[in-house]
């Protein structure tokens, strides 16, 4: 099986470094991702939106004479969940770390955009007590030494779906900072985070308590919940 692998804001393909091993091993062929703009330190971000992600991921599907499994992090949800609506018939199934899929006319990032063609990553007092759970000192400055800033116009532009064959698509959703039962509780009380989840037809909850990035806290883990989605699919 091919499995494409679409890094959070900030990362690059590198970020899934010690997440493929196991999926290797199984014998898939892995294609870790690096995005427009996050190229290096200084390829230029100006112009690059949600749309030019989500065309990247695109290519890399039309590359690859096969069907594949689409595996997103964070603010990769809402790029792959794209890809899917573009090539619905090409993707086996989907797999959501930490994130969830993003409905039409959403964007990564709520409010107003700020100035600038960059996003930094934010210190660490910005995000929640569960974004840091296993993010001993160690870990943080080795995920900030792969950061790099994100293009803004991708956290703050609006997914666009025209398909609704994607919500027949199989999907795996790996709950990390929050458990499976919070997301279904979300569903049931009709909260907007869950909205387009609660429109899938075929989706399972895995659970891999801790925080917001796995691949850095267990990665080891993830592979293998990775893995076990896919054989699944199989």
């Amino acid at each position: 099986m091919d499995i494409i692998l679409v890094p959070g804001f900030w990362l690059q393909a590198s970020s899934w470094a010690k997440t493929t091993p196991s999926l290797r091993a199984a014998g898939h062929r892995v294609h870790p991702l690096t995005l427009p703009g996050l190229e290096d330190a200084d390829a230029p971000r100006a112009g690059i939106g949600l749309q030019d992600h989500v065309d990247a991921v695109v290519k890399a599907i039309d590359a690859i004479d096969e069907r594949v499994v689409l595996v997103g992090h964070s603010g990769g949800g809402a790029i792959i969940y794209g890809a899917l609506d573009a090539r619905p018939d090409w993707v086996e199934r989907m797999v959501y770390v930490d994130c969830v899929p993003a409905g039409e006319g959403d964007s990564v990032f709520g409010g107003q955009p700020p100035d600038g063609a960059d996003l930094p990553m934010p210190p660490w007092e910005e995000f929640d007590d569960a974004d840091l759970t296993d993010l001993d000192d160690e870990l943080r400055a080795e995920l900030r030494a792969h950061a790099l800033p994100e293009p803004r116009d991708v956290a703050y532009g609006k997914l666009h779906l025209h398909d609704e064959r994607r919500l027949g698509v199989p999907s795996t959703v790996i709950a990390c900072e929050y458990p499976a039962s919070q997301l279904l509780s979300w569903i049931a009380e009709g909260q907007p985070y869950a909205a387009e989840l609660a429109r899938l037809h075929d989706v399972e909850y895995v659970d891999l308590p801790t925080g917001h990035w796995p691949q850095f806290t267990k990665p080891a883990e993830l592979g293998d919940a990775i893995l076990a989605a896919v054989e699944r699919t199989r």
